[in-house]
Parts: structure tokens; C-alpha cells; sequence
């Protein structure tokens, strides 16, 4: 019998709603298929601030270290937007990817058929289908380089924010990105911005050695202002798409929204094999609807069936948790952030969980 070691981090706002929809369908599924899951909370973000004064505990360090992977909810809120940078809630999460060296970040971004006409564009611009995989690199870039603030030499207050990589930082996130090609069409955009950046040069320089190693992969560069123009112009155009840091933030957040909601994507951060991965929604903790019982949970579904898929390789698990996903939507099942106009089957969290639960009984 396989025996899953979970950690859990509920996190702010609406993330212990999301996180126990999850835990909920991955104890079905998980029963279905004779695993057993052992369960262990840990504190991030805000609570652990109130509870803790950190951010991220050391004792969640532990916890975290010790799992086979971390099913992480949100972090975050307007009640310590007020904090200094380095004590705020999203201290926490990078403090998370850093401790687990998970340098690898993988956003799908799939529109499901039944969910064609939430999204902003045309039909005609969609296409019949729409599965884009953003690889972003996790653990390096303006996000973990050198920061602070000075008083210049004409006396006035600056910031200032560092964009640093190095040639095994990029090699490695390439490698991941085309091994996840060879599965897929083996086309890969890369996202930088060698006309002005000097990283963004040795990166476009690094991915093209590794490309040169690996038959059956092509890959394209593409500056980032025009990737985000393309990725609303054209968006069946991409299949994976490597990025920086910051790069791979803001384009997987534009991608989740050509599928209709924010709501409905999950992630995989990943570091070595073996070693524990992080599987969470791309969503924030929105706090201002959190406890109202309406937020959305198949994002963090769909980011437990990634934690089957990649820590334990339950593939035939992982699959039957996106159909049933699946299967709920096309039978008119929608959260509040999923309406449309005229639909009558308005389901809040729990029930959006018990429907996805019942499929996998169906």
C-alpha cells in the first residue's frame, strides 16, 4: 500500500475553504486506490505571523523537509499590507520555495470546452482548444536578488530591485521545460528581453546550448511585451513557455485568464527529484471574499491531482480527479467567479467539492 505524507499549509483568506475541498477529494480518490495519506498542518503567511511572528516558523520548515510534498492554499491580506517587506505573509512563501529549492515552476493553463465562452476572447481567437504550459523558473531573478534603499547623491530617496541569473539557474528550468516539451509537441517559446537585459542575454545564449543537446525540440524567442500581446492575439501559437522569475508571474496570470477564471488553474513547484514539491492554486487568498463559502476550489483540486501525478506518479489517479473536474463543469456545475449569464447552477465551495467527490464515486 502507498502511503502519502502530506503537508498541509491552509494559509489566509480563502485558503483553509480551498485547501479542505482538496483534502477531501484526494481522500476519495486516494481510498479508491488503496493509498493511505497521513496529514500534517503547518502555519504560513498571516496566521503564522499572528501565531508565530514569522511568517514561516522554523517548526513549518521542519514539517515541510520531512513531507513528500506540500499542499499550500494562499497567503496574505489586507491585514498586513501595513508590515514591512521583509515581515509580510509573501515572505513566507518565498522562504517555502527557498528552503525546498524548488527553482522549477509548472502553470497549465487549459481552457475546458464547457468553459469556452467564460473567457474574454473571441471563439474565433481561442480556437477549438487551448493547452499552454508555462515553465517558470522559480528561485532566481529580481525576486531574490540584491534589494534596499538609498539617499542618492542629489539627496533624494531611491529603491532599487536586482536581476541576477547564472548559467546553471537557466540551463536547469531548460532542462525541465523541454522535457515537458518531448511529452507535449516539442515546441517551445522562450521569454526574455535580450535587446535590453544582459540576463536576459546569457539566458537566451544558455537555452540554446541546452536546446542544441536534445533531437525533437524547437525553440522560439520572443520578447516578453510581445509574448503578452500574442498570448491574447494568437494563443494557440504556444505549447510551453520558459520564463524568468517576474516574466513567468505576470504572463502565467494573463494565460489563467484566456481560460475564464483565475480560479480555475493549479501549479507544481518542483525542485530535485525526490525531494518534496510544492502543488498550489495561482490565485491569490482573496480576502474579501474568504468565508463567505463562494470561492472557487478546482484550482486546488486540479493542483492535488499534479501532487498524485508528480510525487507519486498516480497518473491514473490525477486523471480520474481532472475528469470528474471535467464532468461537473459540463453538467453546468459553476462557482460564483464562473457564471454566466442565464445559468441557474450556482454551487458554492463545499458543494463544488461534493460534486467532484460524487463523480469519482459515478
Amino acid at each position: 500500500m502507498t502511503v502519502c505524507n502530506i503537508a498541509v499549509l491552509k494559509g489566509d483568506g480563502i485558503g483553509p475553504e480551498i485547501v479542505t475541498e482538496c483534502q477531501k477529494v484526494l481522500e476519495k480518490v486516494c481510498e479508491q486506490e488503496n493509498v493511505t495519506i497521513n496529514w500534517e498542518e503547518a502555519h504560513i503567511g498571516g496566521e503564522a505571523i499572528d501565531c508565530f511572528g514569522s511568517p514561516y516558523p522554523e517548526e513549518t520548515l521542519q514539517i515541510c523537509q520531512a513531507a513528500d510534498a506540500v499542499l499550500l492554499g494562499a497567503v496574505g491580506g489586507y491585514k498586513w499590507e501595513t508590515l514591512p517587506g521583509e515581515q509580510r505573509p509573501e515572505k513566507g512563501l518565498l522562504a517555502l520555495r527557498s528552503s525546498l529549492n524548488l527553482y522549477a515552476n509548472l502553470r497549465p493553463a487549459l481552457v475546458y470546452k464547457p468553459l469556452k465562452a467564460a473567457s474574454p476572447l473571441r471563439s474565433d481567437i481561442l480556437g477549438d482548444r487551448l493547452d499552454i504550459l508555462v515553465v517558470r523558473e522559480l528561485t532566481g531573478g529580481i525576486y531574490f536578488g540584491p534589494r534596499g534603499k538609498r539617499v542618492n547623491a542629489q539627496g533624494i530617496e531611491e529603491a532599487y530591485d536586482t536581476e541576477i541569473y547564472n548559467k546553471e539557474e537557466i540551463r536547469r528550468i531548460a532542462k525541465v521545460a523541454m522535457q515537458a516539451a518531448l511529452g507535449r509537441s516539442g515546441k517551445i517559446i522562450s521569454v526574455d528581453k535580450d535587446n535590453v537585459l544582459e540576463s536576459s542575454r546569457l539566458w537566451r545564449q544558455t537555452v540554446k546550448e541546452e536546446a542544441e543537446k536534445v533531437s525533437g525540440i524547437t525553440v522560439q524567442n520572443m520578447y516578453v511585451d510581445n509574448a503578452a500581446m500574442q498570448l491574447v492575439r494568437n494563443p494557440g501559437q504556444f505549447d510551453v513557455l520558459l520564463t524568468s522569475n517576474m516574466f513567468g508571474d505576470i504572463l502565467s496570470d494573463l494565460a489563467s485568464m484566456l481560460t475564464g477564471s483565475i480560479g480555475m488553474l493549479p501549479s507544481a513547484s518542483l525542485g530535485e527529484p525526490g525531494k518534496p514539491g510544492v502543488f498550489e492554486p495561482i490565485h491569490g487568498s482573496a480576502p474579501d471574499i474568504a468565508g463567505k463559502g463562494i470561492a472557487n476550489p478546482l484550482a486546488t483540486i486540479l493542483s492535488g491531482a499534479m501532487l498524485l501525478r508528480y510525487t507519486y506518479q498516480l497518473e491514473g489517479a490525477a486523471k480520474r480527479i481532472e475528469k470528474a473536474v471535467e464532468t461537473v463543469l459540463e453538467n453546468g456545475y459553476r462557482t460564483a467567479d464562473l457564471a454566466e449569464a442565464g445559468c441557474n447552477k450556482i454551487v458554492g465551495t463545499v458543494e463544488m467539492g461534493n460534486l467532484v467527490c460524487a463523480q469519482l464515486d459515478a
